[in-house]
């Protein structure tokens, strides 16, 4: 179980890597990165990752009610600016300022008879309260938060083991993504979950999309529907300044290895036409949409 003292002496926004000021939806899209990083599924003998994943949870659940979060945002700025205060005293200095604060506690004790109002708390107190608060309400939040990973890891250890298949599967249309990034790239070569999900979502709804937990240039897709899962395989190239290529999972459906026309004869000049167009729209859409990542990331960067 989590104490409430650890979050009391840490700041649970570096925790979870995200400003002071985030919305709800960047806290959740920040628990959810580093929580499946640290997934007890994942790494089940190490009992570090474990203590991470509760904590990351509790910062959650602190951060995403309102109450908790403003009672924990007081403390911790009470706690810096009682840090800077001290930093500008001298070791007798800081004595005396600590005797007058407790002091000054005894006398707001006495004058209310020892029963503490919400004027009469300290930061501290307020926040052990609203941490109790939830500790008992339990929270239906983190339960839901849980569940979609389990099924996540779920889906994941089903494609990896389904990777190596000897055969076609026609009920499944998945495909394997590969491009160059060095070993230890904390960016991956330019390719996260989003960026494939970007680029290959404009084909068709996917079923699931795995990283490779290796961060070595490598990922698995499952396409809803064949036709999403043919296009992707014929036309995407990925980033333009790092290009990806994508193969079948497996031997390739008949219809991809070999394209007719709808009558079924030979390709013709509209179904050319066709194809010629088709590609140069997906190409400016790739072009678009590398665009926006790179002024989404020139934005991070300057915040």
């Amino acid at each position: 179980m989590v104490d409430v003292k650890k979050f009391s002496d840490i700041d649970i926004y570096g925790l979870l890597e995200v400003d002071i000021g985030a919305t709800e939806q960047e806290i959740r899209k920040a628990y959810r990165k580093k929580a499946l990083q640290c997934h007890p599924d994942k790494n089940p003998d190490n009992p570090k990752a474990a203590q991470l994943f509760q904590e990351l949870s509790k910062a959650l659940e602190i951060l995403m009610d309102a109450s908790a979060r403003a009672a924990y945002d007081r403390m911790l700025n009470a706690k810096k600016a009682a840090q800077l205060r001290t930093k500008q005293l001298d070791s007798k200095r800081q004595k005396l300022k600590a005797d007058l604060e407790e002091r000054e506690r005894q006398a707001k004790e006495a004058a209310t008879g020892g029963y503490k109002t919400a004027s009469t708390k300290t930061p501290e107190e307020l926040f052990q309260e609203e941490f109790d608060r939830l500790r008992k309400e339990g929270s239906k939040l983190i339960q839901e938060e849980q569940e979609l990973m389990r099924k996540q890891l779920q889906d994941e250890l089903r494609m990896m083991q389904t990777a190596t298949a000897p055969s076609w599967d026609p009920s499944k249309h998945r495909v394997k993504i590969r491009w160059k990034a060095d070993k230890g790239d904390p960016a991956n070569g330019g390719y996260s979950e989003e960026t494939l999900r970007k680029f290959l979502t404009k084909y068709g709804d996917l079923n699931a999309l795995v990283m490779s937990p290796r961060k070595c240039g490598s990922a698995l897709v499952e396409f809803r529907d064949k036709d999403a899962a043919e296009m992707a395989v014929t036309y995407e190239k990925g980033r333009l300044d790092n290009p990806c290529t994508l193969e079948w999972v497996g031997e390739a459906p008949a219809q991809s290895k070999q394209k007719t026309s709808r009558a079924g004869g030979t390709v013709t000049d509209r179904d050319y036409e066709s194809l010629v167009l088709r590609q140069l729209r997906q190409a400016e859409e790739r072009k678009r949409l590398i665009e926006q990542m790179m002024k989404e990331d020139a934005e991070e960067t300057r915040e």
